[in-house]
């Protein structure tokens, strides 16, 4: 299988060092997470899309808007890797927002449909579910977000999260305040932009 296969002339590749030369404009870099992850990828997307949707959009289609995703941020600089760790559970989470994204769009479209029949149950129901879909898609950015990063950065987030204050945090993870800081106001610009982009 490719995801296991050895690189020409020497060991596997990590996926930190790959995303690094990626980042360094190395193209083989892409190739090379791209044969690593699209059978996996496509697999999920497969299994994940339902039939009615599918018969709309194609799992490759997916796949290709992940990696676009993902390499067009990973350019950026705002994915990174820690030594030993894969990028499949940042792949995953992109994964599965477009997979959700992709049947809400679907759904919208058959809610519009219904709509002009004048269901107002329908109609109802419509209204309440783009809030539950906003909820979703959210979570699935933070995921997304929180993928990549180390450990402690996590820890840092989810402790602010559920509402320690920036002293406490620093206490409780062994880091100074205002690295503590810095990292929270690094996750709030990252996610804002993560929210704006169309994906």
């Amino acid at each position: 299988m490719a995801d296991d296969a050895a690189s020409p002339g020497g060991p596997r590749r990590t996926d930190a060092s790959l995303l690094r030369r990626f980042q360094a404009g190395e193209g083989d870099a892409a190739t090379e997470l791209y044969r690593r992850y699209a059978a996996r990828l496509l697999d999920l997307a497969a299994a994940k899309t339902s039939a009615d949707v599918k018969q709309r959009v194609d799992p490759e289609d997916i796949v290709q808007s992940v990696f676009r995703t993902f390499f067009r941020r990973a350019s950026l600089g705002e994915y990174e890797v820690p030594d030993g760790d894969e990028l499949w559970k940042l792949f995953l989470v992109i994964g599965l927002n477009k997979i959700r994204a992709v049947a809400g769009f679907h759904k919208a479209a058959k809610r519009d449909v219904r709509q002009t029949a004048g269901s107002e149950a329908t109609a109802a129901a419509a209204a309440a579910t783009p809030d539950d879909e906003a909820l979703r898609t959210l979570q699935l950015t933070i995921d997304e977000l929180l993928a990549p990063l180390p450990e402690t950065h996590r820890e840092i987030i989810h402790l602010r999260t559920e509402g320690h204050e920036v002293a406490e945090i620093a206490a409780r993870v062994g880091r100074a305040k205002r690295s503590v800081e810095r990292i929270l106001q690094e996750f709030r610009q990252r996610l804002q932009g993560l929210i704006h982009d169309s994906g």
